[in-house]
């Protein structure tokens, strides 16, 4: 067990408290070039973290009847689908090769630019018409919510980065009138069980790290709680717009070179 995968598990808590943005935008980035961990790996790893820290906060919306079900159970109908047949694919191919890292690592770095742009155009998303909004349990949005799940399970699978911060994002997009609290518990509660399905077959690709994982999570889960308990006191538009711009510069890194500094 690495001590500075425990501070870094800290750190990345101590964010996902203070801006309700998944750890997967964070912490894969951080372990695959900050730490030098291969990008399956990474990936794998922190799917199964995702599942496990969201948990406890998919219970808490449960009881504070904070989760549309009915919607989970629309983006779960895409996204375990897409989930399942992207496994398929990676179980076809050698993750472990240059290639295959190359398209991790760029996948990685498109998703972590939208992801950018979710958390900066957040609030003009929930102010938009996007046509829809007249009948929010319509067959027309009822298929783009479907959508929007395949689009989702595909890029958590390939990155471990999408269920948070774009998954939020759509939903404003779709559900303008849905309350905030009952965005982030919808989409807290579709994203575990997608976490949990890519994780377990990562797990069976070989591409899940359970020591780092252990670490990671004895310095996150003290992290997220002391996070949490400071995000009354940090302006969140400043926390936004700052983790907005590291996500951009990580994932045009990640594009362009796979590479932070040259």
């Amino acid at each position: 067990m690495d001590v500075f995968f425990v501070i870094s598990g800290f750190g990345v808590g101590v964010l996902v408290g203070l801006t309700g943005v998944g750890g997967g935008a964070l912490m894969t980035p951080l372990l695959i070039f900050g730490f030098g961990i291969a990008p399956a790996v990474a990936v794998g790893t922190d799917l199964m973290f995702a599942a496990i820290t969201k948990a406890n906060g998919v219970w808490i919306h449960a009881r504070q009847s904070s989760v549309e079900w009915r919607i989970v159970g629309w983006m779960l109908m895409g996204s375990l689908p897409a989930t399942l047949m992207t496994l398929l694919i990676l179980r076809q191919v050698d993750v472990r090769t240059d290639a295959a890292q190359e398209v991790m690592t760029i996948t990685l770095g498109v998703a972590l630019i939208a992801s950018a742009g979710a958390l900066l155009f957040r609030r003009r998303l929930a102010q938009s018409d996007t046509g829809l909004t007249h009948d929010e349990t319509g067959r027309k949005t009822r298929i783009a919510t479907v959508v929007t799940g395949v689009v989702l399970g595909t890029l958590v699978t390939m990155t471990s980065v999408g269920a948070g911060a774009l998954g939020a994002a759509a939903l404003f997009w779709l559900y303008p009138r849905m309350k905030a609290v009952r965005v982030v518990g919808t989409d807290l509660a579709h994203a575990v069980p997608l976490a949990t399905v890519a994780g377990l077959g990562h797990w069976q690709l070989g591409t899940v790290d359970w020591v780092l994982l252990v670490s990671l999570l004895i310095g996150s889960l003290p992290g997220i709680y002391i996070g949490s308990r400071l995000s009354a006191r940090v302006p969140e538009i400043w926390l936004r717009s700052v983790l907005a711009s590291l996500l951009l510069v990580i994932g045009l890194g990640a594009v362009f070179g796979g590479r932070l500094m040259a």
